[in-house]
């Protein structure tokens, strides 16, 4: 009889999106259990991954007492489910799942670290989730950074000890598929037909974002490096893959205002396929104030492009300077114009090193060693 692995997220989209095709790996090992709020996408989940799910309404926000309603269902199903290993992920998930777990006496209480959003918080919110984080660690029996930057910010800040922290692999919580991010799966002839539908003349460079257009993620620099940019090249435009997030952090009204009128940006909104997005794309610009171990990243680098990135955990470990892309300090409009500028006067250059960044990529995070990184570290359990 297998043993049962219960996963948590806070959200469906983490289990699904994130964790893409990992339970159902794990299934072959493990009866997988899938806990997640939003019953009907969980169920979508459940039946992609083949796994049983159980819904819980857990929330991304700080909401003391639905937060305590969930901690009571989570103990109360682990109680009856008796799981040899509970496994969170996302922040919210951590916290509820590795206290109803450590309550309800689970063995083994494994939590991953994909991004800490407290970094960017100040003054008492920053004290609150110090202590919520420290909570977490102590509840569970181990602890994966997926990134060495990560694991630097636990240490640094006393989370925890070093003994609890373990990185998969080289980082990253789920690895990529490098078979499915494969620029040799577009053609020519498609990619000119993406370029004619969105308005790119034949000789426009283009700098890619994907992401949620939002404040952290670095894109009000990224405009007005963008607007610099425009005062000395004609032939370049700037393609935003994402949806932008009005509630929990907007971006500035000009940078917005500047998104929407001008004809050298180009806003698709949010695409569940951003690989042909990547594949009309000659660099990525990626700028965020924090990050887990960001696949946006390794997408890009998967589809052969050379990327801009911030000086932060995960970006700094997937790029190396001068190599596959260029490092530059966060919230930096400047240094980031000058990236942009550099790469611009040196394109040939670049374009001519696509197969060598996919190979790093495929070297280092190809999805299925870091599955198997993490099955060796449950057969240790």
């Amino acid at each position: 009889m297998k043993q049962k692995l219960i996963r948590i997220t806070t959200v469906p989209i983490s289990l699904g999106g994130l964790l893409q095709g990992q339970s159902k790996f794990m299934s072959q090992f493990y009866e997988v259990v899938g806990i997640s709020s939003d019953k009907e996408n969980l169920e979508k989940v459940g039946a992609k991954e083949e796994i049983r799910v159980i819904p819980v309404n857990l929330t991304r926000k700080i909401t003391p007492i639905q937060d305590f309603m969930a901690l009571i269902k989570l103990y109360s199903i682990l109680k009856r489910e008796k799981p040899f290993i509970v496994h969170s992920h996302t922040p919210k998930a951590g916290t509820i799942g590795m206290m109803a777990a450590r309550m309800a006496g689970v063995p083994n209480r494994l939590h991953t670290i994909a991004g800490l959003p407290l970094v960017e918080a100040t003054g008492l919110k920053r004290i609150l989730l110090n202590a919520v984080e420290k909570l977490t660690y102590a509840c569970a029996t181990k602890v994966y950074p997926n990134s060495v930057g990560l694991q630097k910010i636990v240490l640094d800040n006393n989370f925890t000890s070093a003994k609890k922290l373990k990185i998969i692999g080289h980082g990253s919580s789920n690895g990529i598929d490098t078979s499915y991010f494969d620029p040799s799966l577009y053609s020519t002839a498609s990619k000119l037909e993406l370029r004619k539908k969105l308005r790119l003349a034949d000789d426009d460079y283009v700098f890619v974002f994907v992401g949620r257009l939002v404040g952290d993620k670095g894109i009000n620099e990224l405009i007005t490096a963008f607007k610099n940019i425009l005062n000395e090249y004609t032939n370049v435009q700037l393609l935003l893959v994402g949806n932008p997030e009005e509630e929990l952090d907007p971006m500035l009204p000009e940078t917005e205002e500047f998104i929407t009128k001008s004809d050298k940006v180009i806003a698709t909104g949010w695409m569940d396929d951003v690989r042909p997005y990547f594949a009309i794309s000659d660099c990525l610009t990626f700028p965020s104030y924090r990050e887990g171990f960001p696949n946006v990243v390794m997408q890009s680098g998967a589809m052969g492009l050379y990327s801009i990135v911030s000086n932060i955990n995960g970006c700094n470990e997937i790029v190396e300077e001068g190599i596959n892309g260029v490092i530059i300090p966060t919230k930096n409009s400047k240094a980031l114009y000058t990236a942009m500028k550099h790469v611009l006067e040196n394109r040939e250059k670049f374009a001519e090193n696509k197969d060598m960044y996919r190979e790093i990529i495929k070297k280092r995070y190809e999805r299925s060693f870091i599955w198997n990184e993490l099955l060796k570290e449950y057969r240790k359990l």
